[in-house]
């Protein structure tokens, strides 16, 4: 075992497990960056209920929410190393590892969520899980991540003139960067955790993602511009490390996989609640929405994004698949 693998493995010893979760013989430890109640956290806490019941009680998943065990670019080599057993990640992150993920995190390509669903429930989605394999994940389900928008406590944006030169947080993806450099603005990696001190202070501008995120981190309490441009509707992924996965029994493994499925629906719908909680919730604490926004304009200005990632022909197939999908 490598350096970093033991010091990974010496860290995570040092979590103290619930006595629910000892009861288990396998408990596998599963990974979130957002807060207890989210809709990711709670769609993993039923899939562990249905696990436990699916083997009679000898499988549980424990959910360590809140980045307790790191930022999800941290956690994603944990879990391939089999530190953590599975992880709840945003595409973001694997756009740079695996090619395959850069599809649905390209803007505009799904024309709505019902959209996205379909294409994700569908051959194409079972495509990208599977090119996780060769990374020493295995993926098992895509959960909802919501139209993702700019944000920022500046001034209203209306237009790609009014991002000139503002600067905006993005996940650590080269993609991501790119995206946001075609109209107009300058992008900043940084992990999700550190975007409000960086608005707070001024290091940024403000950041772009979907209503639950905007609210549930306090975003809006620095950014009260919120424009609806929805660049952006990218599924996020349940993953779970091969090691751990190869650990289980065949039966065990179809266990897994199906009490993943089973989450999927309750994730969407404790999602789709919780977008229109979270939106009210901004609305009333007095953020401006805009939504008087030609997303034309936006939508001819990422030809040189699809020109740069959709350079092989498997990945063109991808793209004209999805577009499609009806």
């Amino acid at each position: 075992m490598s350096l970093k693998k033991a010091l990974f493995a010496t860290v995570l010893a040092g979590f103290a497990f619930t006595s629910a979760a000892s009861a288990c013989e396998v408990t596998l430890r599963s990974s979130d960056t957002h807060p207890d109640g989210y809709p990711t956290v709670a769609a993993v806490e039923a899939m562990g209920e249905t696990l436990k019941a699916e083997t009679n009680g000898r499988l549980c998943i424990e959910v360590f929410h809140s980045k307790q065990l790191g930022e999800e670019k941290d956690t994603i080599e944990q879990t391939q190393f089999g530190v953590i057993d599975m992880n709840r990640v945003s595409l973001g992150p694997f756009n740079n590892i695996i090619e395959e993920t850069q599809i649905p995190s390209l803007p505009y390509i799904f024309r709505s969520t019902e959209h996205m669903h379909k294409v994700m429930d569908g051959p194409v989605g079972q495509e990208i899980l599977d090119a996780f394999t060769a990374h020493d994940l295995i993926g098992l389900a895509f959960y909802d991540g919501g139209s993702r928008s700019f944000y920022n406590n500046q001034k209203p944006i209306h237009s790609m003139d009014d991002l000139k030169g503002m600067k905006f947080r993005v996940m650590q993806s080269d993609l991501f960067v790119d995206m946001v450099s075609a109209v107009g603005a300058n992008a900043t990696p940084m992990p999700y955790g550190e975007v409000y001190s960086s608005i707070q202070t001024g290091v940024i501008d403000g950041a772009e993602n979907n209503w639950p995120s905007y609210e549930s981190s306090g975003h809006h309490e620095v950014a009260k511009y919120y424009t609806l441009d929805q660049h952006l509707i990218v599924p996020e992924v349940l993953v779970m490390s091969k090691m751990s996965w190869d650990k289980l029994s065949a039966d065990d493994q179809a266990a897994v996989r199906k009490a993943a499925a089973a989450s999927v629906p309750v994730m969407r719908d404790l999602w789709a609640k919780r977008e229109k909680v979270s939106e009210a919730k901004v609305r009333a604490q007095g953020s401006q929405i805009i939504t008087d926004i030609d997303k034309t304009p936006f939508i001819e200005a990422m030809k040189p994004v699809y020109e740069k990632y959709v350079t092989s022909e498997k990945l063109k197939s991808m793209v004209q698949r999805i577009q499609a999908t009806h």
